[in-house]
């Protein structure tokens, strides 16, 4: 009888086994999230939960913007679509572009006579009825702050000075003084300028290699200081990680070029699931961390001999001020013309997206500013039609964030099971990789007036994870208060009138001592927040 039930036991260990993902460890043991909050790594910039509205397919032109719609405002806005926005709590919006960028003049978007030009980086009519002005009327409604991209590409430098005179000099020069005669008598204050946008891009408009770049941007920003000496700048760092292209030399080229003039270098990223493999996919954030901390290297090294500009100790800084996941409508007529762009997102996408803010969370120190391409439609948490609006599955975890991950980022230790992934592609165009250990339990915390915020991907496709939260300093107090994004399978999506994938509030669970223990359903998101007491 004794070998019978040996034989039995051993029989069940081999199928539990033979059931767990490739790479996954079997452990007896709850998995563990332990808190020090003496263990810090930087301050939240509130930046990193920043959008992006470029000039692209329906993200302005029948996105925030749509005169004709019977939900528009007084200034032919989408009321719907500022309201889902408000929801994000941005407190920074790009523009006008992207790739859009590299061909405007910004002088065919001010005034009454708004030339159409032939827009060739998304091949479409531009208008020019939304422009400056316009774009400060929607920034102010919504109540966010302007991040502005010059035109490197085709543009000279001389342009981009005469932009900031337009929006930040009160009176006196002829472009201030043309800002009052179109209505504007205050300036616009615009303290965040980007250099360009992607000029490492064989695909952008008036292309530069890294010398030729860094010669043009630091001419131009050092014009744009001397009308504006607040204002921030902010180059354009790797956006081609391609199998060919070395994206590492061009980041280094750059810092070393204009270590003494720039405030920020600017990464993008875009990952997908082209091959329909949901545990490769989710490890994709990693990624992130990966080139964040390259860059960050680059940063201290070249900081060591930077005299800066105003000889401060502030160092560079890095903003993803492109990322999403971007893969299904990436190639021909998907990508260009009135309905470019347009991804229809899922319950894996949204806990991707989640990955991607703890990444940033994870990387506070240096990481402090990020936006999320785009805000409407195009590659959107939000999307419209002329009379309707629903928000994507990406929308929820980013309003969570937002609206609560703030305070200083902790160093957390995470001890859970994990898993290896084949080598993928990121994404279309993108190059591969292979991780190894991806933790199945994807975590970050901030802390702030004795509040903790915990926000905990469970990449698990199957299986919930209990967990024991230790709190190493201080203890619990009180009780927590727990949302989940989640939804019925990891390919549920969100349409018009229809909502499968959304932020619950559940009941709070009463937390007292060292430990809480909690059980993190498959394929979720949570975001945990109460009180620890020193």
């Amino acid at each position: 009888m004794k070998e019978s039930y040996l034989l039995k036991t051993i029989l069940i260990a081999i199928l539990t086994f033979a059931s767990l993902p490739p790479g996954m460890t079997q452990s007896a043991q709850n998995a563990r999230i332990k808190i020090d909050v003496e263990r810090t790594i930087g301050e939240v910039n509130k930046n990193i939960y920043g959008n992006f509205v470029e000039h692209l397919g329906r993200c302005v032109y029948g996105g925030i913007y749509d005169p004709d719609s019977p939900l528009a405002d007084e200034n032919g806005f989408r009321k719907d679509v500022m309201e889902a926005a408000k929801g994000l709590n941005i407190p920074l919006l790009r523009y006008p572009g992207g790739n859009f960028v590299s061909n405007y003049n910004w002088k065919d978007g001010v005034g009454s006579d708004r030339p159409k030009r032939l827009e060739l980086a998304w091949q479409r009519l531009e208008t020019n009825e939304v422009g400056t002005n316009e774009f400060m009327t929607y920034a102010k409604e919504l109540g966010t702050e302007p991040y502005f991209a010059v035109n490197l590409g085709t543009g000279t430098i001389k342009e981009a000075q005469q932009w900031v005179e337009y929006t930040n000099v009160k009176e006196g020069p002829y472009y201030a003084e043309l800002r009052k005669k179109h209505g504007y008598p205050e300036p616009h204050n615009i303290k965040y300028w980007s250099l360009g946008n992607e000029m490492d891009g064989y695909w952008q408009m008036g292309h530069l290699n890294a010398i030729d770049y860094s010669k043009k941007a630091r001419e131009a920003g050092k014009l744009m200081r001397l009308t504006s000496p607040d204002i921030k700048l902010i180059a354009a760092g790797s956006s081609n990680y391609r199998p060919d292209a070395n994206p590492d030399e061009w980041n280094r080229t750059i810092l070393e070029e204009l270590k003494d003039y720039i405030d920020y270098i600017a990464l993008h990223i875009y990952v997908g699931n082209p091959d329909d493999n949901y545990y490769n996919f989710m490890s994709t954030p990693l990624v992130i961390e990966e080139r964040t901390k390259i860059v960050k290297g680059m940063i201290n090294e070249v900081m060591q001999r930077t005299l800066r500009r105003d000889h401060t100790e502030d160092p560079i800084y890095i903003a993803w001020d492109e990322y999403n996941v971007w893969y299904r409508a990436r190639s021909g007529a998907n990508m260009v013309g009135d309905r470019a762009l347009e991804e229809h997102y899922n319950l894996e996408d949204a806990l991707v997206i989640s990955g991607m803010l703890n990444a940033f969370i994870r990387n506070a120190d240096v990481v402090k500013m990020a936006n999320m391409a785009q805000l409407v439609n195009v590659i959107g948490p939000i999307f419209t039609s002329k009379d309707d609006m629903f928000k994507q599955t990406i929308y929820y975890p980013l309003a969570l964030f937002a609206n609560n991950m703030y305070g200083t980022s902790l160093d957390l230790f995470v001890d859970c099971e994990t898993y290896d992934t084949e080598e993928f592609h990121l994404g279309l165009g993108e190059t591969t990789t292979k991780q190894t250990d991806v933790p199945y339990l994807d975590v970050s915390a901030t802390y702030q007036d004795d509040e903790i915020t915990i926000a905990v991907v469970n990449r698990h496709k199957d299986n919930a994870i209990t967990t024991d939260l230790i709190a190493q300093t201080g203890e619990f107090a009180g009780s927590l208060e727990i949302y989940e994004v989640n939804g019925p399978d990891i390919k549920a999506k969100n349409d018009f009138g229809e909502t499968n994938v959304e932020t619950k509030k559940l009941e709070n669970i009463k937390a007292k001592g060292k430990t809480v223990t909690y059980a993190f359903p498959p394929h979720s998101m949570t975001l945990i927040k109460g009180k620890i007491k020193l």
